[in-house]
């Protein structure tokens, strides 16, 4: 004979309360079924969980043989009803496949990006992906471009999450709303008075595992114990996360998104030549977009390269520098954006996402540990590019801890790697110096400064 071992976490409120109401007093599941006319089989399937739907004929008749009070009676009735709306929220979701949202844009230069990604999730190597890098890099963009390549592959599932909005208010979306109460459980920050969130997520979508897209995660931190829980018990579920750095949590694959490739200053003043660039590429669309009749030209063609390098690849950069050519022609651009190139980054149009940029960069100086800021300031003071052994002559680390200290400017989005004739080296973005965020005339840093 087999042993149900289900814990009172894997029973739903009614099947808990019908229990607690009967051992209250002092009734069997048999005398209980005698007073209600409700077959013993169907009161221990509830009470363990086995069945979760009771119908309102079944729900009276237990109250009544509960000899149940008016609130008492009104709490069973609401703790039936949630059985039957996650089973009408499950019967939708595996009815149609939820899509994620519908892109506005193009996505350009991110083709080897969005391949490695959508094939590590699609083929379930890996089961968490973390998108970092800094702001206005494209994070969003890519994950709802990875969603959407995954979602028309097979359907599958996604429950997309913006968990820097604010949820939807009542009367909404339910499974949205079941999604929002799940992610505020992973993110310690859903109301104590709530239900089980994430225990009804698993039950709605276990059958049917989806693409979880966490967008906008910012610095929050997840419970590491509960994204497990998630992940165990929705074998075949996805994860799929932008926020500011890793998540720090086991299994998780950290994916940094570098901003786009840039044109090289020993490049060829050619405009198809230029053009072929994904950042050029960019910008050229968005110009269009101020400027109908924008046509990149021989004599335009190497400012709009140094353009695009001063603002370091960023999308949301260039596509703010843009929107200022329905006033400026392309040297007054080029020759402003040297001059205060923090006042470019205010979209045209009033957006707000260069505040936003500047802020976030701001933030990301702050989040670095102290010995981390003066290397970065030690640096920006030597030039803009540098590699391993300037910041071992810089701190007087060895090899490893040098390396440490330089992928955690590359994670927090500062600094951007390369590899020049097979040598890695590393950039300090122009927006960095610009917003003075290194400070010009720095000391160097002190031998004894390590992390």
């Amino acid at each position: 004979m087999s042993i149900d071992v289900r814990t009172t976490e894997d029973v739903p409120q009614f099947g808990l309360l019908i229990r607690q109401h009967r051992m209250r007093i002092g009734l069997t599941q048999r005398e209980l079924a005698d007073f209600s006319t409700v077959s013993v089989r169907a009161i221990r399937d509830l009470e363990q969980g086995r069945a979760r739907r009771p119908r309102q004929d079944t729900v009276r008749l237990i109250a009544d043989g509960l000899r149940l009070g008016l609130r008492a009676r009104a709490d069973l009735e609401t703790a039936a009803n949630q059985g039957r709306t996650s089973w009408a929220v499950k019967a939708s979701y595996e009815a149609e496949p939820p899509a994620p949202p519908v892109a506005v844009d193009t996505l350009l230069g991110r083709e080897q990006e969005t391949a490695v990604i959508t094939d590590e999730l699609g083929s379930g190597a890996e089961r968490l992906v973390t998108i970092v890098g800094t702001n206005g890099v494209g994070r969003t963009r890519l994950a709802l471009e990875v969603a959407t390549r995954l979602h028309a592959a097979d359907r599958t599932p996604v429950l997309w999450c913006a968990v820097a909005q604010p949820p939807a208010g009542a009367g909404g979306d339910r499974l949205a709303a079941l999604v929002r109460g799940c992610v505020d459980q992973l993110l310690d920050t859903a109301d104590p008075a709530a239900g089980d969130d994430l225990a009804a997520f698993v039950e709605t979508v276990a059958d049917r595992p989806p693409l979880l897209v966490l967008d906008g995660l910012g610095d929050r931190t997840v419970r590491p114990e509960r994204v497990a829980h998630l992940l165990r018990g929705c074998p075949g579920l996805r994860l799929l996360v932008t926020a500011d750095r890793p998540l720090d949590v086991p299994g998780e694959r950290p994916f940094l998104l570098a901003p786009l490739a840039l044109p090289e200053e020993t490049d060829p003043a050619d405009p198809l030549a230029v053009n072929q660039v994904p950042t050029v590429r960019l910008f050229v669309e968005r110009a269009r977009r101020a400027r109908p009749d924008f046509t990149l030209t021989a004599a335009d063609a190497p400012l709009v390269a140094d353009i695009c390098r001063r603002v370091d690849g960023l999308p949301l950069a260039v596509q703010a520098v843009a929107s200022w050519l329905v006033v400026y022609d392309i040297p007054m651009l080029h020759q402003c954006l040297h001059g205060d190139p923090a006042g470019l980054l205010q979209h045209l149009a009033g957006a707000e996402g260069g505040t936003r940029l500047r802020d976030a960069l701001h933030r990301r100086l702050a989040l670095l540990p102290a010995a981390d800021r003066d290397l970065l300031a030690a640096l920006c003071a030597r030039g803009d590019t540098f590699g391993l052994p300037d910041v071992m002559a810089l701190t007087g680390r060895n090899l490893p801890d040098s390396g440490r200290a330089v992928r955690d400017l590359v994670l927090h989005g500062l600094v951007r790697p390369s590899y020049e004739a097979g040598q890695s080296r590393f950039r300090i973005l122009h927006l960095v110096r610009a917003a003075q965020l290194c400070g010009p005339g720095v000391e160097p840093v002190p031998a004894d400064v390590a992390a």
